[in-house]
């Protein structure tokens, strides 16, 4: 991996562990809830991810977005399919979206690259 994508990972996997440290039991649940939500089910992980992408680019939340686009790839996802992605969390969310559509397509070329 490169650059914006090993700082990423890297400062996520620590807060994490610093986070569950605490073991405090309300964020064990939550954490391990998101976890379990993502898994195959009656949609494919794939499809969970791509939803998940969806959502975090309407909320625009750049850290979710970046952990989706990651899982997402890992999933599967071809690029056409993550403008499609794209252009439906556009639709949804309308032109507030575009700067954090901006970032995402920045953070999947790096993804691409590595």
């Amino acid at each position: 991996m490169t650059g914006k994508v090993d700082d990423f990972n890297k400062f996520r996997d620590e807060m994490n562990r610093k986070i569950l440290e605490n073991e405090n039991l309300v964020i064990r649940r939550f954490f391990n809830l998101d976890g379990m939500t993502y898994k195959e089910g009656v949609l494919t992980g794939k499809t969970k991810e791509m939803l998940g992408l969806v959502a975090s680019m309407v909320l625009r939340c750049d850290d979710c977005i970046r952990y989706h686009l990651q899982q997402c790839k890992h999933e599967g996802v071809t690029r056409d399919e993550f403008f499609e992605v794209f252009s439906v969390a556009l639709v949804v969310g309308g032109s507030i979206v575009i700067p954090h559509l901006r970032r995402a397509v920045d953070f999947l070329e790096e993804l691409e690259a590595a």
